[in-house]
């Protein structure tokens, strides 16, 4: 059966645009057309009523949601919960992401993913290890206690996923080049953060492969006058990403719009970095034994340390149409085309264009979710 998404505001590859629909078999994108085009006309129609159809979120750093912990929960349930928790929000792609930990935990979260996927859990993409090949100094909320540096047994462990993509992040002055090379030659998209490197350091792990950088200004290196550091290294090179969390706490707006003007298009794309309150109606939780409290929007410890966020998607476009004075279209771009770049989806996710899939968010006006759509079936 096809589908007609009419009566909308497409973000289509040429910008938003009124007037035409979309039509979807089964789980792909059969094409876009005018209302009326006989296809149109055939249709099963689903009525927009003018909101906006974008393609669905792409969230590289979900550490929970609905009250769930990944760490906790390495799980097939664990990320099913997650997952169900951010759709709400117009997440339909998403890595479960794992703080750092044991070796242990690390073997059952990449185990969960890799079933979840082959179970065909919505929405789930791969995983992101952040940690724990970090940096003391730059540590954030994670446990210093687990960083390490990864010998042979863990390299593979890392690199084992069998479907979907795996995402590293590490620090570029712990790993050395030769085993960066290694992970990603093995296919594993490295990331820098959580790290006290200098530009050099940084500039030499971009050349050995590093692709991105995790949550940038956060746990890391600033930008200053004589040590560009790692901020000036990711802000400099035109072909990596960078995920930025943009909720009004953890980077000054200004800064993020200096930031976007600064580097190459296309390169910046949002995370949301949620913890379990995302979805649920639970402020607190329990990270590495200490209680976390969200409130007004952030998630910190007793001492005021930011642990992640309580930001979803559809907030994060918001906060970029409001705080940061980006078009609607460049805001949902950085949630869904732009990801879907970072790890190599550019191909299946990220468009509304035919042979894409059929993954969309329905927002109003007011960037409020009103529909998540995955491979052509609603979900919310």
């Amino acid at each position: 059966m096809t589908t007609a998404f009419i009566n909308g505001r497409i973000l289509t590859n040429h910008g938003l645009q009124s007037g035409c629909a979309v039509l979807v078999e089964d789980d792909r994108i059969a094409g876009l057309a005018l209302p009326s085009d006989p296809r149109v006309r055939a249709a099963e129609r689903h009525d927009l009523e003018g909101r906006y159809l974008l393609p669905g979120f792409i969230d590289c750093q979900v550490n929970g949601g609905g009250g769930v912990l990944f760490n906790e929960a390495p799980t097939v349930e664990g990320i099913r919960a997650i997952g169900e928790a951010h759709q709400r929000f117009g997440t339909t792609g998403f890595l479960p992401t794992l703080i750092s930990d044991d070796v242990d935990v690390m073997r059952k979260a990449i185990a969960a993913v890799d079933e979840a996927i082959e179970t065909g859990v919505p929405g789930v993409l791969g995983i992101h290890i952040e940690g724990p090949y970090l940096a003391p100094a730059r540590k954030g909320v994670h446990d210093a206690d687990k960083f390490r540096i990864p010998d042979e047994e863990e390299l593979a462990l890392v690199s084992s996923l069998k479907r979907g993509v795996t995402v590293l992040t590490l620090a570029p002055d712990q790993v050395p080049v030769e085993k960066i090379r290694r992970l990603v030659e093995a296919g594993v998209i490295v990331a820098g953060g959580h790290t006290a490197a200098d530009y050099a350091t940084t500039r030499a792990a971009l050349d050995n492969g590093v692709r991105g950088f995790t949550h940038l200004f956060n746990a890391m290196t600033p930008f200053t006058s004589r040590e560009p550091g790692v901020v000036g290294a990711a802000l400099e090179d035109p072909d990596s990403w960078c995920g930025l969390i943009v909720d009004g706490h953890h980077v000054h707006p200004a800064s993020l719009r200096v930031a976007i003007a600064a580097k190459a298009a296309g390169k910046m794309f949002l995370v949301t970095d949620a913890m379990p309150p995302v979805g649920a109606d639970d402020p607190h939780f329990v990270l590495n034994g200490e209680t976390i409290t969200a409130e007004d929007g952030i998630c910190r410890t007793a001492d005021g340390v930011l642990a992640g966020s309580a930001l979803d998607m559809a907030s994060a476009i918001r906060n970029c149409v409001q705080q940061l004075d980006l078009p609607v279209a460049e805001a949902a771009r950085m949630a869904a085309t732009y990801p879907a770049d970072f790890l190599g989806f550019e191909r299946t996710h990220g468009h509304i264009s035919a042979g894409y899939r059929a993954d969309f968010a329905v927002l109003d006006e007011h960037f409020s979710l009103q529909e998540t759509w995955i491979g052509g079936r609603r979900l919310i």
